[in-house]
């Protein structure tokens, strides 16, 4: 006689452990299939089967700026600043978990559902790299044998952990030793799928390597462009202090022998310069402040720098544009792209390819091998790094990257001013105190920067040396501080005598306006 047992209750705790467990296997799925991809883009890319854009990740990232309105923008730049993209991707390791985990939760009890939402998610990822500018049909592979990866794993724990309509738990033995090696696995091939690409250590060393010309035209900046106050911005920003913003998560890794420009369009002849070319060109020096269009009042989104390269005139003038055009569409490595207006590269400013950064090579994260510098601009529509094509073509047949996405389409920089000290809420003693910062009015210049102290008079401010009209200069006003509570306000004038505005405007669509006022205690 066969006696029969009733299946053992189960308790809360099996419940608990199993939630656990079936999201502990949907994350090691989705991890195993991002680093496959990875190791098999690193792969790809290595013996030049692919570009560069595999990577599942960097796609749907990119995608994602790529349509991100221009309120969505301003907001993560003012929240995040130049943290932006670390920001971007921690939330998107957030997401990729959450929904991994969610795939699962489904394996343990509806597991066609689950399978399905995988192979959706991997879908999404595909159509991310396929919509990448330059994406070819073979980009996608890396993703497809990693999201096979992933199906293998779950298949592997569905008939390993036998799921069921209870949440119960599974062998935890199994899922542990699945998990590790699956998490294992997964970090070491995205680690070995950068290795191997060879990508990164080419570039290091092409740019390790490069000396910067000595350019025919140096510039020589006096030490009155200082006013030496402790606080204030240096008046040249070194690289790894100087602003970034973009939309490349990943800096496009470009390497000099490979690299080429071509001018296109509304021209009389179509031209191809290679890196040995530019660099044996006459290059020249020019001091140019750069400004991202998201920056506040007040803000830091801006940079001052020393920058070697050849003026883009010289190479216009030899494509001959076509009449008609007015404008010059730069593309990046990565299919970012900017529209220039025409006469800002051929009136004469020191509009650069520039090949050199304070004496030094660009720097990877701001455009090596060449970027484009243009004076009076916000970088939106002039400052393209790791730039490789300049179409000659007109505003009416094409737009920039951010245009469409409801910035101006052409962006010339206001005039500004900035307190850098005493800082916003500070404390400072009475008597002799240091008011001083920064104005701006690139490839129009400052002629003067006045200061108010609550509801006062306009003081006039002492300006550092006038470098150039490209350059932002530097102020300083001597408060005689009294005890109390102040606001301190300031305003600029530029060569042409026009005093900033008060207007207070957002960043987008064409830059922010308006004075900037500090609050301090005087004690």
């Amino acid at each position: 006689m066969t006696t029969r047992t009733d299946p053992k209750p189960t308790t809360e705790a099996d419940r608990d452990r199993g939630w656990f467990g079936w999201a502990l296997v949907g994350f090691a799925s989705g991890a195993l299939t991002l680093g496959a991809a990875e190791l098999m883009a690193g792969i790809m890319v290595r013996f030049g089967w692919i570009g560069g854009t595999g990577s599942p990740v960097l796609a749907v990232g990119e995608t994602f700026i790529d349509h991100t309105p221009a309120w969505l923008k301003t907001f993560a730049v003012n929240v995040f600043g130049t943290a932006d993209k670390v920001a971007l991707l921690t939330g998107m390791g957030i997401v990729l978990t959450v929904l991994a985990a969610g795939v699962g939760l489904l394996l343990a009890r509806r597991p066609t559902a689950a399978y399905v939402a995988f192979v959706l998610l991997l879908a999404l990822a595909l159509a991310a790299i396929l919509i990448r500018p330059g994406a070819s049909a073979t980009d996608v592979v890396p993703t497809l044998l990693g999201g096979a990866a992933g199906l293998a794993l779950l298949n592997a724990c569905r008939s390993r952990l036998r799921p069921t309509a209870q949440w119960v738990a599974p062998d935890r033995r199994t899922v542990l030793q699945l998990s590790a090696a699956s998490l294992v696995g997964a970090g070491i091939a995205a680690l070995a799928g950068q290795a191997v690409s060879g990508t990164t250590r080419a570039v290091a060393a092409a740019r390790s390597a490069f000396r910067v010309p000595t350019p025919v035209s140096k510039v020589r900046i006096p030490s009155g462009a200082s006013v030496g106050v402790a606080g204030v911005v240096p008046f040249v920003v070194p690289a790894d202090q100087f602003y970034r913003i973009d939309t490349a998560l990943s800096p496009p890794e470009v390497d000099p022998a490979t690299w080429s420009l071509k001018v296109t369009g509304m021209v009389e002849r179509e031209i191809t310069l290679s890196w040995a070319e530019l660099i044996a060109k006459p290059l020249q020096e020019a001091v140019v402040t750069l400004m991202c269009v998201s920056n506040e009042v007040g803000g830091d989104l801006t940079g001052n720098a020393v920058w070697t390269g050849w003026p883009v005139r010289d190479l216009l003038a030899l494509a001959g544009p076509k009449a008609g055009a007015d404008m010059v569409l730069s593309t990046s490595a990565d299919g970012w792209t900017a529209g220039t207006p025409l006469t800002a590269l051929t009136d004469g400013r020191n509009a650069l390819l520039a090949v050199g950064m304070n004496g030094e090579p660009l720097p990877v994260e701001h455009g090596f091998p060449v970027r484009m510098v243009v004076p009076g601009l916000y970088g939106y529509v002039s400052a393209t790094k790791w730039v490789t094509e300049l179409k000659v073509t007109t505003y009416a047949d094409d737009e920039g990257y951010w245009t469409p996405r409801g910035w101006s389409a052409k962006g010339p920089v206001k005039t500004g001013s900035r307190i850098d000290v005493p800082a916003d809420g500070a404390t400072v003693s009475a008597g002799k105190v240091a008011v001083a910062g920064i104005a701006w009015r690139q490839h129009v210049g400052i002629d003067g920067v006045q200061v108010r102290i609550d509801d006062g008079d306009w003081q006039t401010a002492r300006l550092g040396a006038d470098v150039t009209v490209d350059a932002w200069r530097q102020w300083v006003y001597e408060w005689d501080a009294r005890a109390g509570s102040h606001s301190i306000a300031v305003r600029a004038v530029d060569h042409t005598g026009a005093v900033q505005t008060s207007a207070s405007a957002a960043p987008a669509p064409d830059g922010a306006t308006g004075w900037h006022t500090v609050n301090v205690t005087v004690t």
